[in-house]
């Protein structure tokens, strides 16, 4: 069927929860997606940071061939070979001790959520006052189900659903003076994103962030660490933390872990983990012998000498490009991001941006409105750089005009 034909059927049978971008994708190699007709795109948006590998990486379709002929599914009743090595994996690069298996990311944070309430609720047994309140950061983004979406703090997503999980609040990003004030005798855990991807790539200082693990330590409360779409390689490092010297007590992992297939994980220190005990929390599909036998793979890839060393360099290279796009294109306002997260906020509107690009043959996406998002495969070369550059540069520069003309208007 064509796109055409395909977006006509989607209209009349699917919930309208998407704004798609005209393509129908039929296949990938490498940084690339190709449509029906053939054309090619080069992807900085990653399939929104789970393609970290890229399109048909070989040793990836290696092990999906042949665990495809083995077992796809048991259930958790069961032992298959991959899970208990995969948490062992996980554990020793994050520094945790135990691992809990998902289907999603928003799936794991609300995990994650009940874990803290539950060693709350353990350890508080015996204190006159419950630990029940999660705090999260102004401007974060951890996913739509009811628990996740109550802590992401957009009212554009939570508003239609509300009332929502109750016991959640929200401390103004980099205020350490608000964090403070914020930390009370019911405080159960501090949930944060390290870098926040869907608000704009947006970078927390690391003075607050220093603050937030003292006032956890202090207070008896749990940092979780949300590394969903910041980890796994996607900033040279394994996790995004580990650059700031935090020590948080649970982290979430998830989008690129499975190579495309849905999987993610909670990982957590021994004391934290016994909080949960069997029937306390569980699922059907998560951490089934498919998924992770190829997350074994894809971690496999990522600790190779050179991999994530290659991600910071070309990195690097990036956001030099941008800056030097910057100096000369007053449109945009500022350039943030690490290794391969990256983002140009503009003066304007930025949708126009991503159709423009797509018509030039690149895939990106636009997020806040005015944040340009880049989350290209980490196996990018500088040269892909260049492409990306030479496209954004004349759509850039013809935009400028008009936004200086709406700045004077305004």
């Amino acid at each position: 069927m064509t796109r055409e034909l395909i977006a006509e059927l989607e209209k009349r049978v699917l919930i309208p929860t998407y704004d798609r971008l005209p393509i129908l994708a039929v296949r990938g190699e490498g940084c690339y997606l190709y449509d029906e007709n053939g054309k090619k795109y080069l992807d900085f948006l990653g399939g929104l940071a789970v393609n970290s590998l890229g399109y048909a990486h070989p040793e990836i379709m290696a092990a999906l061939r042949d665990e495809a002929e083995t077992i796809l599914h048991v259930s958790n009743l069961l032992y298959h070979p991959y899970q208990a090595p995969l948490a062992e994996k996980l554990t020793r690069l994050s520094g945790m001790d135990r691992a809990f298996f998902a289907n999603s990311g928003t799936e794991a944070i609300d995990g994650a959520m009940k874990l803290a309430r539950a060693y709350a609720r353990k350890q508080a047994a015996a204190e006159p006052f419950e630990r029940y309140e999660i705090l999260a950061l102004e401007n974060s983004f951890h996913g739509r189900t009811f628990g996740a979406l109550s802590a992401t703090w957009p009212k554009k997503y939570r508003q239609p659903f509300e009332p929502l999980v109750p016991g959640v609040r929200f401390v103004r990003q980099n205020d350490i003076a608000h964090l403070r004030e914020s930390f009370t005798a019911r405080v159960a855990a501090l949930l944060l994103e390290v870098i926040q991807g869907e608000g704009g790539v947006v970078e927390v200082r690391e003075d607050f962030l220093k603050a937030t693990a003292e006032l956890c330590r202090a207070h008896g409360a749990l940092l979780i660490c949300d590394e969903i779409q910041c980890g796994l390689g996607r900033t040279g490092r394994f996790f995004a933390f580990t650059k700031f010297g935090l020590h948080p007590d649970v982290v979430v992992v998830a989008k690129p872990l499975a190579a495309g297939l849905p999987l993610a994980a909670i990982l957590a220190r021994e004391e934290v983990a016994q909080a949960f005990s069997p029937g306390m929390h569980g699922t059907t599909f998560g951490g089934g012998p498919l998924q992770c036998r190829l997350a074994l793979k894809v971690l496999e890839i990522l600790e190779r000498p050179g991999f994530l060393a290659h991600v910071g360099e070309v990195g690097a290279y990036f956001r030099t490009q941008l800056e030097r796009l910057r100096a000369e294109l007053p449109v945009i306002r500022e350039v943030r991001g690490d290794g391969l997260m990256m983002a140009v906020e503009l003066v304007t509107s930025g949708k126009s941006v991503v159709r423009q690009g797509l018509e030039a043959g690149v895939l990106m996406n636009c997020t806040q409105e005015k944040v340009l998002r880049f989350l290209p495969p980490l196996i990018i070369e500088p040269k892909h750089v260049d492409e990306l550059v030479a496209v954004l540069r004349p759509i850039l520069a013809a935009l400028a005009p008009a936004a200086a003309m709406k700045g004077v208007n305004a």
